[in-house]
């Protein structure tokens, strides 16, 4: 029986402790690994040895990951590629799997992920071997955008990133769900930037902002004198934006009728305009997005099942913004950043205390809700640092936020195994105590914040200087800690 053939993997890193942790972690009896520390390099090697595979990461000299990866692909439409990076783009994953990158990893899980990743992409250059498929076409040169699409650095948000890149080398239907402010459009948009389309028209409609008797003529046109009002012909969305993309918003809220000419058009490529019986043809990619299930509206009847199935060919859902908890402190500074550009607005920051209030809201608004938030809190803020008292949260909201705050406060220093004279509950209130002194800014703010009289928070803090009691009130031994003045 013929021997399996060794496969060879070459890893491109400027790290030489990640370099002999991933050769000995990669390489085995039916596996070779290659090492290198340059691109120029990484590229000769996998010609040379006829790598099955190449690890790289996105910061290598004399040029970067996504180039090695460009310059790779080209040579060869079947190789694969996996690319690493501590810290890399928006742009740079999308890019990178819009170029025919297998995977995408953070630096931060690659010790958990990189065997796996490479076994599953070694499998399919095996596979690829014995089918013999050395078809391919060019890669399409993507386009530089100056910034990114979409914001976020979450795993969740990773693997939309990758989606992105995935489908927009196809002109296949996409079917994008999540709920209402989550970023849906921004997907939609991403995807046509980095398609073939791309020079070519983008056209937006929300479907639920558009009442049902002038959607058709919206999608389809119409012509002169179709309807009352209708004074001359006018092109609809479809001829507009033939050749580019069009992007129906909430799609779950379309009327059945409209449902039944859109899927026609998708289905034949061709319509008619409201009133004529020309048949035209239009060549568009249909991009659609809704925050309902559009499962549960089949089974009730109201979204036919044809058309769902139609637009399902590839679905990305964006997960809210409270299952992506590590995304909120860079959207609130992007659109920090964002209003103040130009010159437009004074140059602010956030402090700690408002950057874990806003960590710590449930967020039903997602993404949109936070960028108002922050417009506002711009507006409310006396001085160039935003602080938890600035963020316009009702007050029901405002206690939660904080005593989350204080709660991860009182955790930390007792988990921190601080000892001393004091009793566990007393170390408990007297972190609670400087956890709001150092939120609030002051004595009064902070015993404001925590419910409880300035003259308790001062005593919780250990001996500072407090006001003389009410006579009624039994006052309490002073504790240990600093000296009075």
């Amino acid at each position: 029986m013929e021997e399996p053939q060794r496969q060879t993997v070459v890893i491109a890193d400027n790290d030489p402790d990640f370099l002999e942790w991933a050769s000995r972690h990669l390489e085995a009896e039916s596996v070779r690994v290659f090492t290198t520390r340059s691109s120029d390099e990484a590229e000769r090697m996998v010609v040379e040895h006829g790598a099955d595979l190449l690890v790289a990461d996105f910061q290598l000299r004399p040029f970067d990951g996504v180039e090695l990866l460009k310059r790779i692909r080209m040579a060869n439409p079947n190789a694969l590629v996996i690319l690493s990076g501590r810290v890399h783009s928006t742009n740079a994953v999308i890019e990178a799997m819009r170029l025919g990158a297998f995977d995408v990893l953070r630096r931060e899980s690659v010790n958990f992920e990189l065997r796996g990743v490479a076994e599953r992409a070694l499998a399919a250059a095996e596979q690829m071997r014995v089918a013999a498929d050395r078809t391919g076409s060019d890669p399409i040169v993507p386009p530089q955008p100056n910034e990114d699409l979409i914001i976020g650095r979450s795993p969740a948000m990773q693997d939309v990133y990758k989606l992105v890149g995935r489908v927009a080398r196809a002109d296949a239907p996409v079917l994008i769900t999540g709920e209402s402010g989550v970023g849906k459009e921004v997907v939609s948009n991403a995807i046509h930037k980095f398609s073939r389309r791309a020079k070519a028209e983008y056209v937006a409609i929300n479907c639920a902002a558009i009442p049902s008797n002038l959607l058709e003529s919206e999608l389809f046109g119409h012509e002169k004198g179709a309807f009352t009002g209708a004074v001359g012909q006018r092109v609809g969305r479809f001829e507009q934006c033939h050749g580019g993309t069009l992007f129906l918003d909430e799609i779950g809220d379309m009327p059945l009728e409209v449902q039944s000419k859109l899927l026609r058009v998708l289905q034949s490529g061709e319509f008619s305009r409201v009133g004529g019986n020309q048949s035209l043809r239009s060549d568009v990619r249909i991009l659609a997005a809704t925050n309902k299930r559009l499962e549960e509206e089949v089974e009730h009847g109201t979204f036919r099942e044809d058309l769902f199935y139609r637009l399902n060919v590839v679905r990305i859902h964006i997960p809210p913004l409270r299952q992506r908890l590590e995304d909120i402190r860079l959207l609130a500074e992007h659109f920090l950043q964002r209003r103040t550009e130009g010159g437009r607005g004074r140059a602010m920051q956030f402090s700690k205390g408002a950057i874990e209030m806003l960590e710590g809201y449930h967020w039903p608004g997602n993404v949109r809700e936070l960028e108002n938030l922050v417009q506002r809190a711009c507006v409310l803020a006396t001085g160039n640092v935003i602080l938890p008292e600035d963020l316009p949260f009702n007050q029901a909201t405002r206690s939660e936020s904080e005593r989350a705050i204080l709660e991860r406060a009182a955790m930390r220093f007792l988990q921190a195994g601080a000892v001393g004279p004091l009793s566990p509950v007393e170390l408990a209130l007297k972190a609670l105590a400087e956890a709001a002194l150092r939120e609030a800014g002051g004595d009064e703010a902070a015993a404001a914040m925590l419910g409880i009289p300035t003259e308790d928070l001062l005593e919780h803090l250990g001996g500072r200087a407090a006001p003389k009691k009410a006579p009624a009130k039994k006052s309490r031994p002073a504790k240990s800690g600093r000296k009075t003045s």
